[in-house]
C-alpha cells in the first residue's frame, strides 16, 4: 500500500473551487433568477445572498474538514457523525444520481457551445450527445494520468474563464459609462414578495454557486489542509461572489429585463456588443462549463474511492495506480455511469437532483452541530461560531421544503423513494455482507490489469 500525492497547492486548491463553481449557470441562470424574483433590484439581492450561503457554508466544511482530515466530503462526514446506513444511502445517491447527472449536465453543455458554430439551427441530439460523451472520456483520461495534470486543466480554465467572464464586465462598464443607465430605472420595481418567488429565484441563484464544497473531496491530497482549506475557501467563494454580481449588472446594461428574461443563453444574446468577436462568448462558455467538468470529475472520483475503502463498494475502486497515484478504477466507473446517463439525458429535472443536494448538506451541517456540541475537546486548527452552522442549516431545510410547499410534484416522491432504496440494497449486501466471494477474481483480475493496489489513508 501507499499514499494519495498531496498534489494540490493553494492556487489549485483556490482553482478547484473557483473553477468548478463557475460553469455554465453563471451564462444560463441569470435570467431565471430575474423571471423569479421580478425586478433587476432584487435579483443582485438574491445574488449577494447566495454568496454568503455558500461562503458560510464552505466556512463550516472548512472546520470539518481540518477535524475529519479524510477525503470524501460529505460521505466521510456522515459516516463519522451519523454512521454508515446514513453515509451509504448519500453515496448511492451521488453515485447514481447527483455526480452523473451534474457531469452529464455539463458535458452537454459543453457540447453544444463546440457544435453550435457548425449548425445554422439547433444541432442535432445524436452529434450533441456524441461530442459530450468524447468530452467525459477525455477528462477522464486526463483524471486518470495524474493529480497533476488534472490541476493543470483546472487552473488553465480557470484563466479563461476568469478572462471570459472580466470580458463581460469591461463591456458592460463600458456600456454604463457611454450613459446605458435607463435599465436601472425603478431598480426594484415589481419585486415578487411570495415565499415560493423568493425560493425558486435562491434555487437557480444557488445552482450557479454549487461546487463551493469541491475541496472536501480532496482534503488528503492537499497541501497543509488545514492552512489552505479555509483560505481558499475564503479567497474562492469571495472572488466568485463579485464576478457573479458584476456580471449581472454588466447583462442589465447591455439588455432590458425583458430581453434577458426571453434570452436562451444571456452570454450569447450579449455578443451583440461584441460584434464580429461574439464568438469569443461561445468559447468562453464552452471552457467554462469544460472546466467546471473537471473539477466534478475529480471530486466525484474521490467519493467512490473513499467509499469502497470504507467496504461501501467493491474493493478495486478503493485502490489508485502504482505509478500515477491517481484513484483510476473510481475514476473510471464514475466515467462508465456518467456515459450511461447519457443516453437518455433528460434534464428537466435536474434541480430535482440540486434538491437532493440540499438534503445531505443539511444532514452534514447538523453532523457539525453534532460534533462541536458533543465532542468539543476534537483538535481543530480551524473553528467557526456555532451561529454559523445553523443558519446554512436553516436555508438548507427553507431549499428542500420550499418548492415541495409551493409546487408539490411526483418527482420531489421518486427522488425520495430512491434515496430510502439505498437501505434495499445496504442491508444485505453491506450489513450482512452476502455474496462476500462474487466478485473476488474480478477485483484480482481488474487490479492486474489496471496495474492497481490499495492506499493507505493519507491523514
Amino acid at each position: 500500500t501507499f499514499n494519495l500525492e498531496r498534489g494540490v497547492g493553494l492556487i489549485g486548491a483556490i482553482s478547484f473551487i473557483a473553477g468548478t463553481m463557475i460553469g455554465s449557470g453563471i451564462f444560463i441562470s441569470p435570467q431565471y433568477v430575474l423571471l423569479s424574483i421580478g425586478s433587476p433590484g432584487a435579483a443582485l439581492v438574491i445574488w449577494a445572498c447566495c454568496g454568503l450561503i455558500a461562503m458560510l457554508g464552505g466556512l463550516c466544511y472548512a472546520e470539518l474538514g481540518t477535524v475529519i482530515t479524510e477525503s470524501g466530503g460529505e460521505y466521510i462526514y456522515m459516516l463519522r457523525t451519523f454512521g454508515k446506513l446514513v453515509a451509504f444511502m448519500f453515496v448511492f445517491s451521488f453515485v447514481a444520481v447527483m455526480r452523473p447527472a451534474s457531469a452529464t449536465g455539463l458535458a452537454l453543455s459543453v457540447s453544444e457551445y463546440v457544435v453550435a458554430p457548425f449548425y445554422g439551427c439547433s444541432p442535432p441530439e445524436i452529434v450533441v450527445k456524441a461530442v459530450a460523451a468524447a468530452v467525459i472520456l477525455l477528462l477522464s483520461v486526463v483524471n486518470c494520468m495524474s493529480v497533476r495534470l488534472a490541476t493543470g486543466v483546472q487552473v488553465v480554465s480557470m484563466v479563461v474563464k476568469l478572462m471570459g467572464l472580466a470580458v463581460i464586465i469591461i463591456g458592460g462598464a463600458v456600456m454604463l459609462f457611454k450613459g446605458n443607465t435607463q435599465n436601472f430605472d425603478n431598480f426594484f420595481e415589481g419585486t415578487n414578495v411570495g415565499a415560493s418567488a423568493i425560493g425558486l429565484s435562491f434555487y437557480q441563484g444557488l445552482w450557479s454557486y454549487d461546487g463551493w464544497n469541491t475541496l472536501n473531496f480532496l482534503t488528503e491530497e492537499l497541501k497543509r489542509p488545514e492552512v489552505n482549506l479555509p483560505r481558499a475557501v475564503i479567497i474562492a467563494i469571495s472572488l466568485v461572489t463579485g464576478l457573479y454580481l458584476l456580471v449581472n449588472v454588466s447583462y442589465l446594461t447591455v439588455m432590458t429585463p425583458k430581453e434577458l428574461v426571453s434570452s436562451s443563453a444571456v452570454a450569447v444574446t450579449w455578443n451583440k456588443v461584441l460584434g464580429s468577436w461574439g464568438w469569443i462568448m461561445s468559447v468562453a462558455a464552452a471552457l467554462s462549463a469544460f472546466g467546471s467538468l473537471n473539477g466534478t470529475f475529480f471530486s466525484g472520483g474521490r467519493v467512490c474511492f473513499v467509499a469502497a475503502r470504507e467496504g461501501h463498494m467493491p474493493d478495486i475502486l478503493a485502490m489508485a495506480h502504482i505509478h500515477r497515484l491517481t484513484p483510476s478504477p473510481a475514476l473510471i466507473f464514475t466515467t462508465i455511469v456518467s456515459l450511461v446517463v447519457l443516453i437518455p439525458g433528460d434534464f428537466q429535472t435536474i434541480v430535482n437532483f440540486f434538491f437532493t443536494a440540499w438534503i445531505f448538506y443539511g444532514i452534514t451541517l447538523a453532523g457539525l452541530l453534532y460534533l462541536k456540541i458533543k465532542k468539543p475537546e476534537l483538535p481543530r486548527p480551524y473553528k467557526v461560531p456555532i451561529i454559523l452552522p445553523i443558519l446554512v442549516l436553516i436555508a438548507a431545510v427553507f431549499l428542500v421544503l420550499a418548492p415541495i410547499v409551493d409546487n408539490p410534484q411526483i418527482e420531489y416522491l421518486y427522488v425520495t423513494l430512491f434515496i430510502l432504496s439505498g437501505i434495499l440494497i445496504y442491508i444485505p449486501f453491506i450489513y450482512y455482507k452476502l455474496c462476500p466471494n462474487l466478485l473476488t477474481k474480478l477485483t484480482v483480475f481488474l487490479q492486474l490489469f489496471l496495474e492497481v493496489c490499495p492506499v493507505d489513508k493519507n491523514v
